[in-house]
């Protein structure tokens, strides 16, 4: 969009999730008339993003590796997020991921009222997930719905085995046992 209309659309983007947050680069391409306003709210605020960093950065781009890389990280992700949705199913088929076609991130709906004890198991066996509840405005008039917010792309590729194991075991039971068939996966996306 940014090419077909560059005085009216703002291009940001960073490498926080592709390669790394820490290094703290982003960038923007906008409309030359917002330049100058740009520069001057953002003054020296970003000053440590290092010329170096910037450098290899450039570098990365335009030899292609950039491009390369994120492929690469896309089929990875892809994969875990597969596991992740196979071990449900196998496993908690009445816990219900959603969310799943893009991100690093599912949600898991739960059944009624489980949240906040799976929320609590999973810190106390160091588990790092949050639940919905978190991300709840408090103004809201919607219903509260019971999930869990689970990042895939986190553990080391020799720990994700574990990593879903672990999550399984403090799911909460089906609460209706007699109840056949997996889940209905929402957006699951192409799987390419």
């Amino acid at each position: 969009m940014q090419g077909l209309a560059p005085e009216r659309v703002v291009y940001l983007g960073s490498v926080s999730k592709s390669l790394s947050p820490a290094l703290r680069l982003g960038w923007m391409v906008l409309p030359e008339r917002l330049v100058g306003p740009v520069l001057d709210a953002k003054g020296e605020r970003e000053a440590w993003a290092g010329v170096t960093d910037q450098l290899t950065l450039a570098d990365f781009l335009d030899s292609g590796r950039y491009d390369r890389h994120v492929r690469r990280m896309r089929q990875r992700y892809r994969a875990r997020r597969d596991r992740l949705v196979a071990a449900l199913a196998a496993r908690a088929p009445h816990v219900t991921p959603t969310g799943v076609a893009a991100g690093l991130h599912a949600v898991l709906r739960l059944p009624a009222g489980t949240e906040h004890q799976v929320v609590e198991a999973a810190a106390a066996q160091s588990i790092a997930l949050d639940g919905l509840a978190g991300f709840r405005h408090p103004d809201t008039t919607m219903p509260a719905l019971d999930g869990l917010v689970v990042g895939y792309a986190t553990p080391p590729e020799h720990a994700y085995a574990a990593a879903l194991e672990a999550l399984c075991r403090i799911l909460p039971p089906d609460p209706l046992p007699h109840r056949s068939g997996g889940p209905a996966l929402e957006d699951r996306g192409p799987t390419r």
